[in-house]
């Protein structure tokens, strides 16, 4: 029987059916677990590194909960002819709504009012004019599976959407000739979009300038993806209405100034943790390792 272990927390009783009777999934591994292991399910903030592939000399595939491959080496992998498979799609609603409900509660102004409330300041309820999705423009950065999905919820709100993305198919209605052309243009800018070396501080102190004052900024992509001292000067001049982030560099994050301005809200890398797709995340790698161990090419594999 081939042992499959689990790095980091992954439940058993979602996995260990998919992977069927001939492989026994190891929830709690031992260090002798690790070194028989033919298969692994990583969890994303697990680090895989080569003294790990080390541990492990049966290795032959290795399945992350997600997308993100920065804490694996593949060039190890690749030496060794280990499969990587990635978990893409499994979570991409639960991201797509997180990215509302943090666009939600900085237009409805949540954070401010729940304060007011509990602090007795009812008078003061005017203070915070409460914003409209409703005709308003949704502007998606990074037109995969996530941002189309943005789409859709947002369109759903009345809003109209606004795409910029040089390497995705937008309706010619939804599309914007350059991000510049959309920050200018929305009322809301939310963040879908790989970080690489041309994506690293996207959104710097240049671009924050041509935003639609008072425009809300959601990042639920990756957190090198904002310079946040730009942006913290862009919310105290009023330029940006509000900041929601998902996502930080590193994580877990220093302290910013930024963290305590009212019209931020901030949450632990977890919009895509949602039940629902922490379990389909579960399911699809599971059924990656199986299919690799079984000698079928996994749905997903990662890329160098």
């Amino acid at each position: 029987m081939q042992i499959v272990v689990g790095l980091g927390p992954v439940e058993s009783d979602v996995v260990q059916p998919v992977l069927g009777d001939a492989m026994k999934f190891v929830e709690h591994p031992t260090d002798a677990d690790i070194a028989e292991a033919s298969g692994a399910i990583v969890r994303a903030a697990f680090v895989f590194d080569e003294a790990q592939f080390a541990k492990m000399p049966n290795l032959r595939v290795l399945a992350r909960t997600g997308v993100g491959t920065d804490l694996v080496d593949l060039n190890v992998a690749e030496e060794r002819g280990i499969d990587v498979v990635i978990t893409p799609g499994s979570n991409t609603n639960a991201v797509a709504e997180g990215a509302l409900a943090h666009a939600l509660h900085l237009t409805k102004r949540l954070g401010p009012l729940t304060k007011l409330v509990a602090n007795g300041n009812w008078d003061q309820r005017t203070k915070y004019p409460v914003g409209d999705f409703e005709s308003k423009t949704f502007g998606i950065v990074g037109f995969g599976r996530i941002g189309r999905r943005v789409a859709e919820l947002a369109k759903a709100f009345g809003m109209k959407v606004l795409a910029y993305d040089p390497f995705a198919l937008i309706p010619e209605d939804q599309r914007a000739s350059s991000i510049e052309e959309l920050v200018a243009a929305s009322d809301v800018i939310s963040l879908h979009v790989p970080l690489t070396e041309a994506t690293n501080q996207l959104v710097n102190a240049d671009l924050l300038a041509q935003f639609k004052p008072g425009a809300v900024l959601i990042n639920c992509g990756r957190g090198a993806l904002i310079d946040l001292d730009a942006a913290h000067d862009a919310l105290r001049s009023g330029k940006l209405g509000g900041l929601g982030l998902d996502v930080f560099d590193p994580e877990p994050p220093a302290h910013h100034q930024i963290f305590e301005h009212e019209n931020v809200v901030l949450t632990p890398h977890v919009m895509g943790l949602s039940v629902q797709s922490t379990k389909q995340t579960f399911i699809d790698a599971a059924q990656g390792v199986r299919d690799s161990l079984e000698g079928r090419k996994p749905q997903a594999l990662a890329k160098k």
